[in-house]
């Protein structure tokens, strides 16, 4: 919105800076964190007022729940993210159908996170919304963005060329209806996939922003880089004209995750909840096909993958071993993998501090495949 002043520098000049996507990116970033620490006080006091506390009487957290009480602390704090994604992006971005199709998907899993919540700690459901109707609200959201991309002149070619790291073509063109079709199932994978993973790291305070943080900041890189065709011939990669507008959205998301993590950082003062992890995850999914590096997200988010791993095997290894035994065996002493090294006795922010170097590390890996090719 405000870059639309870069119009009227005939009548003051230093409006013109406001053309540079490096600059509305850090004032996005800027904006961001400054909406975050303004509504987070006002938004915690007034979740707990509602008494909308995350439930830790169950099963799944055993005797972690006791090392620091958080039966109490409020959930739902991903709308401190989403607000300050939202605003500090209409106001810093140059609306296209990139922009609309992440704010778009970002909203709508938003809702569904929302609404997941709001059963669990209003309703007291402790499952929330059933997983076919989760289910089914992810499929459209994902149709709906795929006809946006696929019907837009400006996005049409580029989301049917599918990139692999380390190579310096598209290997794969999805034409056709049967083209379609796979690219849908794809993109739906990552973006359900993506949500669920980050819905798993989201079991320790600050964990799962943290790693959230090093994402935004690699897909920033890549969006710009996408987005400007000097840099995009220089580095053997596709040119997406306009793509680099999804820099604002990455700088966005840094500042908003900036800010949240501020509350969320050990001991937590509120929760991301569904409402943060599940659109969080689809934004990120999307964003990587947007920019033409949807492989490249398994590296960038390693941890994330790790993460959603570690409970496939375990829950395999349970059931094999079940089938041959009679008698289930985990792999992990418990699952997630970061309640694993808990289980070992190492404190929560060793943990959470040690994740956090291991995506930095796995953020750079991403980044030198832009280089290797």
């Amino acid at each position: 919105m405000l870059s639309y002043l870069a119009d009227y520098e005939y009548i003051w000049g230093p409006l013109r800076v406001l053309r540079y996507l490096t600059l509305r990116t850090l004032m996005a970033a800027g904006t961001a964190t400054v909406v975050g620490f303004i509504i987070g006080p006002w938004l915690i006091t007034k979740l707990k007022r509602l008494k909308f506390g995350q439930n830790y009487d169950d099963d799944r957290t055993g005797d972690l729940a006791t090392r620091f009480d958080k039966k109490n602390t409020p959930t739902m704090g991903g709308v401190l993210i989403f607000v300050a994604v939202a605003v500090s992006t209409l106001l810093w971005a140059v609306p296209n159908v990139w922009i609309i199709t992440s704010l778009f998907v970002y909203g709508a899993l938003t809702a569904i996170g929302f609404r997941d919540d709001y059963l669990k700690v209003v309703h007291g459901n402790r499952d929330g919304i059933s997983s076919k109707e989760k289910l089914f609200w992810q499929t459209s959201i994902t149709a709906i963005a795929l006809v946006l991309l696929a019907t837009n002149p400006q996005s049409a070619s580029h989301i049917r060329e599918l990139w692999v790291p380390f190579l310096k073509d598209p290997v794969f063109l999805f034409t056709g209806a049967v083209g379609m079709i796979l690219l849908f199932v794809m993109m739906f994978f990552w973006v359900v996939g993506f949500s669920n993973a980050i819905n798993l790291t989201d079991g320790l305070d600050g964990l799962a922003i943290g790693c959230t943080i090093t994402v935004a900041l690699v897909y920033g890189i890549m969006a710009y880089a996408a987005g400007n065709i000097i840099i995009s011939e220089y580095l053997l990669i596709g040119y997406v004209p306009g793509a680099g507008e999804l820099t604002v959205v990455c700088g966005a998301l840094v500042g908003a995750g900036m800010a949240f993590l501020w509350f969320n950082s050990h001991p937590a003062e509120v929760f991301m909840g569904d409402t943060g992890s599940l659109a969080l995850g689809g934004l990120i999914g999307v964003i990587a096909f947007m920019v033409q590096q949807p492989l490249t997200l398994v590296i960038v988010g390693g941890v994330f993958v790790a993460e959603a791993l570690s409970v496939i095997i375990q829950v395999g290894y349970f059931k094999y071993t079940r089938r041959r035994t009679g008698e289930g065996r985990r792999f992990f002493r418990m699952a997630p993998i970061h309640h694993h090294f808990q289980k070992l006795g190492w404190p929560e922010t060793k943990v959470v501090l040690r994740f956090w170097i291991i995506s930095l590390m796995c953020a750079l890996m991403g980044l030198g495949t832009l280089k290797l090719r």
